[in-house]
């Protein structure tokens, strides 16, 4: 069903939310009638931090328009008149509205489909009580939305408690000032006659007698009062402080752990508009109960009455201030992280964003934000709260941004676009630590005034640990670094605290993120895989995959110590495999057609029971980003089967010649493990035959990959074919292909033209 035909069966609050998403930035009825098309545009594909994408948002802003205008012409009869002039008005408005910025267009467009979809789905699952939690909303969601219910009669109800104590106060100082009045009578009694003073002595202190007795237990009913809406206000604030710490300490500190293993590979975090909305209500309600105990306070300075209040109002005002300092602080985060591997002179961007910023009308005095790049040790003195003297670990140009406030969705943020690392100041390191285990961070800063500068925070937030490179060559080793912090570190942890060693389960978890992520596959690392990759690790030759269950890898075995017989780590040697699969062998593992990790004895193994002919993909175990071929074919110097493996095709080898073209070029290789005809595989991947004339008519030639089996001198006795002096020639050839064709022949002489 259409989100918007489910949208409009909602009832309630949640229609009353969903009616308040539409105004002039974008009218309700805009929403209806072209509801099937809105639905159907690629919004998310949009990145709204990405100026460059301001163009395919403008495509978005004119299709809507030119529909608004189709719909307004299709309009007939009398009804269809004042439709017609009200659409042309809309297309008009929308247009004059954002066309300056189409990019918030797409902005609100996402809001208004995001938050609808939300709304619907939470009907959906209120409404089917039995059927248990649902994705997006679970039952913890419907706690929070119980207790801010909860919050909500609570804070009408000492809203209501006090009115009725400023009214009855008010009348009480109504007839404290009759009493008054009285005495004044009394005393100006003494200048009248004898006989009239004591009638009307009579009747005067009669009424201040009875005034008197009244005023007395006024004013204990008054006392009553405000020791009970104290305690009421005590409970509610007990209450909120409690929920702040569901949402705070427990929904965004998910919501962060998500972004930081997103930084693996992981799912998305997702969007913050539902916490958003969570930490507005918080603020409203606390800015509530914080007007309320102001009132109380202004009550009792303007009629002072002895007693235990007071101490517990400047007590619950210190408490809800508290409360308040911690929501802001805490609802200060980054949206965008920068970069966790960061190049220096190289250009980054990150955003900021104040979760309440809206509800406490933060905007109307737009702060500016500031970022500095720390060391580990400076974020450590920075938790302590000890003094850093303004230090930092670099120099990062356009550093500054000023928060903005996007009416459409509000949101308060600060989106920094250009920043630059211009230089990095690195600490002492320890022992065997090279630059790319030392880790940095951003620190975002500034301060916000709430209430018309009633209160003012000065607020902070790090980014994720970040490692600064200064050359490309640098990155396998960070990204490391940053795959390690990511998985492992815990919430709360001194900065950037992570454990030296993880069981193997933990960090297969991590490298199937990874890869899945890297390779864009759902087709991750299977028991088997990871079973060799444990092998590799560990050095070990067991094929049962409890073996490795309690087993513990250090980070040294992970990234800092090579392999035996190598001069790579294990890390180096698995990043060079995502590297080769991401840019040249992605189809074919999502395909299934790479089996990939098995090691030299296990493919010929697999291979001796099947034909000749028959052949599969595994990666090299000598050499990082490689993967070599291996077939069963005769061995005509011994009269007898054997497994041979091609010398290992990397990066460069593919960027001249495909791996299918290189697959379909060797005749000899029949069958893709197990039985798959070759053709069947990988036909669809070969390049086309080029058969027309080029330039001045002449046919270009093309490279193709030649193995010779028979009594072949580069053949060694135990199977291995070295192929390095034939990809020398090939590389040669492809040269030589690059020049014109006039001079090619001149080059190699020996080569004659293909007819």
């Amino acid at each position: 069903m259409a989100l918007w035909i489910q949208a409009q069966q909602l009832q309630g609050d949640a229609l009353l939310q969903m009616q308040s998403l539409y105004g002039q930035h974008f009218p309700i009825e805009v929403r209806h009638y072209l509801a099937q098309w809105l639905e159907a545009q690629p919004w998310d594909a949009i990145d709204l931090e990405n100026q460059q994408e301001e163009f395919k948002a403008k495509r978005l802003l004119d299709g809507l328009i030119q529909e608004l205008q189709k719909k307004a012409e299709h309009q007939m009869g009398e009804d269809g008149f004042l439709l017609k002039i009200k659409l042309g008005h809309y297309a008009t408005q929308l247009k004059s509205s954002y066309d300056p910025c189409p990019l918030e267009l797409v902005r609100c467009v996402k809001h208004i489909l995001y938050t609808e979809q939300r709304l619907v789905q939470e009907a959906s699952n209120a409404s089917s009580p039995g059927s248990g939690p649902v994705d997006g909303t679970p039952q913890k969601y419907q706690q929070i939305n119980q207790t801010f219910e909860e919050l909500r009669v609570m804070t009408q109800d000492t809203e209501n408690d006090l009115r009725k104590l400023q009214h009855s106060q008010e009348y009480f100082i109504i007839q404290y000032q009759e009493s008054l009045r009285i005495q004044a009578q009394l005393s100006s009694l003494a200048s009248i006659p004898p006989a009239e003073r004591v009638q009307r002595e009579s009747g005067l202190q009669s009424r201040k007698s009875t005034l008197e007795v009244w005023l007395t237990r006024e004013a204990n009913t008054l006392q009553k009062y405000r020791q009970e809406l104290a305690e009421k206000h005590q409970r509610t604030l007990a209450l909120l402080r409690k929920q702040q710490t569901v949402i705070i300490d427990d929904e965004l500190i998910q919501w962060k752990r998500r972004q930081q293993l997103a930084g693996n590979g992981g799912p998305s975090e997702g969007g913050l508009d539902i916490l958003q909305a969570w930490c507005e209500k918080l603020a409203d309600m606390i800015w509530q109960n914080r007007q309320q105990i102001r009132r109380v306070e202004h009550l009792t300075q303007q009629l002072p009455i002895p007693g235990p209040t007071e101490e517990l109002l400047t007590e619950l005002n210190g408490i809800v201030t508290d409360i308040i300092s911690a929501l802001v602080t805490s609802t200060f985060i980054i949206e965008k992280q920068p970069p966790q591997v960061l190049k220096t002179q190289t250009k980054f961007s990150a955003t900021v964003r104040l979760l309440v910023g809206g509800k406490l009308n933060v905007h109307m005095n737009p702060p500016q934000v500031k970022a500095t790049i720390i060391s580990e040790q400076q974020a450590k003195a920075l938790l302590k709260n000890e003094n850093t003297r303004n230090d930092s670990s670099g120099e990062i140009l356009n550093n500054n941004c000023v928060m903005e406030y996007h009416q459409t969705t509000g949101t308060l943020s600060a989106h920094f676009r250009t920043m630059s690392l211009k230089r990095i100041k690195r600490s002492d390191r320890r022992g065997a630590e090279s630059v790319t285990e030392e880790k940095f961070t951003v620190l975002f800063e500034s301060q916000f005034s709430v209430g018309g500068n009633e209160l003012v925070f000065h607020v902070k937030t790090l980014s994720l640990p970040v490692v600064v490179i200064v050359h490309g060559s640098q990155d396998n080793n960070a990204t490391a670094t940053v795959l390690w912090d990511n998985a492992f570190s815990e919430p709360g942890r001194v900065p950037f605290v992570v454990p030296d060693k993880v069981l193997w389960p933990q960090l297969c978890e991590a490298l199937n993120m990874k890869y899945k992520s890297e390779v864009q596959s759902d087709r991750g690392l299977s028991e088997d895989n990871l079973v060799f990759l444990a092998q590799k690790a560990f050095s070990s030759s067991s094929n049962n995959p409890e073996d490795y269950c309690n087993m513990t890898i250090s980070w040294s075995q992970f990234n800092r110590e090579s392999l035996p017989g190598r001069n790579f780590t294990f890390w180096q040697w698995f990043d060079g495999v995502i590297e080769l699969m991401k840019k040249h062998l992605k189809s074919h593992w999502n395909d299934g057609a790479i089996l990939g990790f098995l090691n030299k004895q296990q493919a010929q193994d697999m291979l001796m029971s099947k034909p000749n002919g028959t052949f599969l993909l595994r990666f090299s175990d000598s050499e990082i980003g490689g993967v070599t071929i291996a077939w069963v074919a005769e061995n005509p110097n011994k009269a007898e089967r054997m497994v041979w493996n091609l010398m290992p095709f990397t990066t460069k080898d593919f960027s001249i010649r495909s791996l299918a073209d290189r697959i379909s070029d060797l005749n000899h290789l029949l069958f893709l493990y197990p039985n798959q005809p070759k053709e069947e595989v990988f036909s669809r991947y070969c390049t086309p035959p080029n058969s027309k004339a080029v330039g001045d008519g002449y046919v270009k030639p093309e490279i193709k990959q030649v193995v010779k089996v028979e009594n072949d001198p580069m053949l060694d006795t135990e199977g291995e074919f070295d192929l390095e002096e034939t990809m020398d020639m090939a590389r040669q050839v492809e040269e030589f292909l690059r020049q014109p064709m006039e001079t090619q022949w001149s080059v190699f002489p020996r080569f004659s033209p293909a007819p």
